[in-house]
C-alpha cells in the first residue's frame, strides 16, 4: 500500500513538473544553419504587425527585430512559418520571446548563415507552456 501510495505522489509529482501541452505539428521538417537549429540564421524585420492564433506563435509589432533559428519545410500546402525570438523595445536585459510567425510578414535585414541542414522537428518543437 505504501509503493502504491509512493508511486502516485511520484506520479502527480511528475505530472505537476510538466506544465504545458505538445500542440500539433506544422511540418515534419525544419532547415537551420546547424544540426542543432542554435545558431542564428538572420535578421528580419517584421512589415507588419501580427497576432498569434495560439501558443506556438509570437506577437510580433511592424518594424520589430526578430531573430531567425529555423525555417519549417512547407507541407501539404500549408503556410510557410520560421522560428525566431522577438525583443520589446527595451531588451538589454531580456531574455526574447520564442515561437513560429508566418515568412511573408518579414523582410531579412541581415543573413548570418544559410539555412542548408534539413532537421526533423520533434514534438519539443511544438510545446506550448
Amino acid at each position: 500500500m505504501a509503493r502504491l501510495l509512493l508511486l502516485s505522489l511520484l506520479g502527480l509529482v511528475a505530472i505537476c513538473a510538466v506544465h504545458g501541452i505538445f500542440m500539433d505539428r506544422l511540418a515534419s521538417k525544419k532547415l537551420c544553419a546547424d544540426d542543432e537549429c542554435v545558431y542564428t540564421i538572420s535578421l528580419a524585420r517584421a512589415q507588419e504587425d501580427y497576432n498569434a492564433p495560439d501558443c506556438r506563435f509570437i506577437n510580433v509589432k511592424k518594424g520589430q527585430r526578430i531573430y531567425v533559428y529555423s525555417k519549417l519545410v512547407q507541407e501539404n500546402g500549408a503556410g510557410e512559418f520560421w522560428a525566431g525570438s522577438v525583443y520589446g523595445d527595451d531588451h538589454e536585459d531580456e531574455m526574447g520571446t520564442l515561437g513560429y510567425f508566418p515568412s511573408r510578414l518579414v523582410e531579412e535585414q541581415r543573413v548570418y548563415q544559410e539555412a542548408t541542414k534539413e532537421v526533423p522537428t520533434t514534438d519539443i518543437d511544438f510545446f506550448c507552456e
